[in-house]
């Protein structure tokens, strides 16, 4: 019997509308159609399909909106201002609306919806039943003035990271330094007043601590690993991690390579040529129990096809559906079978209920 699988971070609406990749395809049916394409490093490498993600049991998932504002000094990709992101998160959103409409996907947004989903995905033996999906915003800057969260929540928004990459407007994210400031106080204080789960992912580190100074309801980290196998600031060090904890957090470990083994240059190395496999998964949700003395704060997030595919992601992965090696890895780690339950979906299925409930 495979395990239940609840991934709390997936680039859904990304795939669709910026590599205009039809989920409803087959992977392989998607990888031949983009042989020979060469605008994006991950094209021909796709992991993530409907129907890769009913074959690995993963029935419920976390499915972003992503839209980065950059100022005209910010060398990084985005839109140009903040109404144009907001605009692509719309977009995005009436993706995920018109797969509703065919049935391949379900919104949840509160704690009855899921669990009448997981009754649903548990006694249903329909081959293409739907899957469910919580919507998360990844980056806020999209969020054009406070007013919008509120718009955000009423289309069914129930999770925000404050940052992405860089300098953003409400906090700074990876690869950038700085606090959170004013205008990031009050996004908090309007998640805190929503009951949005705040996504500490992406976070730079004085942002993160300054968030945790201030802020007071629920947190997760979707998709973060830890700073003790890879040291760089996108990753959780084990102080963060522990406040993490303190918290009542879950935290999605994640299948991109740079971020589960050390000196990996994009675009150079490969999954073999690193030994980069589902062990360093492994390491990362071992090292949080560790940490945090139990196996109650760690799920999966696995961002795949984040803007990389096959060949940025563990040599063992072809495809989400691969996800299913993961208990065998842990078993022979000592981790017995209601831990696996836990790590694979209890744990952010406890986190919603507590904050939803």
């Amino acid at each position: 019997m495979s395990e239940f699988i609840f991934d709390a971070h997936l680039d859904l609406s990304m795939n669709a509308l910026e590599w205009n990749r039809d989920l409803r395809w087959p992977i392989d049916e998607i990888r031949r159609s983009e042989q020979g394409m060469t605008d994006k490093p991950d094209r021909g490498y796709n992991t993530v399909s409907f129907d890769a993600m009913r074959k690995g049991n993963i029935g419920l998932c976390v499915a972003t909106q992503i839209a980065r504002y950059v100022k005209k000094e910010n060398p990084l990709p985005g839109w140009n201002s903040p109404q144009q992101a907001w605009a692509q998160t719309q977009g995005q959103l009436a993706w995920y609306k018109a797969m509703e409409d065919v049935g391949e996907l379900t919104q949840i947004t509160n704690w009855e919806e899921l669990n009448s989903h997981l009754e649903y995905w548990k006694s249903t033996n329909d081959p293409k039943k739907t899957i469910g999906y919580i919507l998360s915003l990844e980056g806020a800057d999209s969020i054009v003035s406070i007013d919008y969260l509120e718009k955000s929540y009423e289309a069914g928004l129930r999770a925000i990271g404050p940052a992405h990459y860089g300098p953003g407007t409400y906090a700074f994210g990876t690869d950038s330094s700085g606090g959170i400031g004013q205008k990031g106080k009050e996004l908090l204080k309007e998640i805190e007043r929503l009951n949005l789960i705040l996504d500490a992912t992406h976070l730079c580190d004085q942002s993160f601590w300054e968030t945790m100074d201030i802020y007071s309801g629920p947190v997760w980290a979707s998709h973060n690993n830890c700073r003790a196998f890879v040291d760089h600031n996108r990753q959780f060090s084990d102080e963060q991690i522990k406040e993490l904890v303190g918290r009542g957090a879950v935290i999605g470990v994640v299948l991109d390579a740079w971020m589960m083994v050390p000196n990996w240059v994009r675009g150079q190395s490969t999954p073999n040529g690193m030994n980069c496999s589902l062990q360093q998964m492994a390491d990362n949700i071992d090292h949080i129990c560790q940490i945090a003395g139990n196996t109650d704060h760690v799920g999966i997030g696995t961002d795949l096809d984040g803007g990389f595919g096959t060949e940025q992601c563990p040599m063992d992965l072809d495809t989400i559906a691969d996800l299913q090696k993961v208990p065998t890895l842990l078993k022979n780690r000592g981790y017995d079978e209601k831990d696996i339950e836990k790590i694979f979906h209890l744990n952010f299925l406890n986190f919603l209920k507590k904050t939803w409930k």
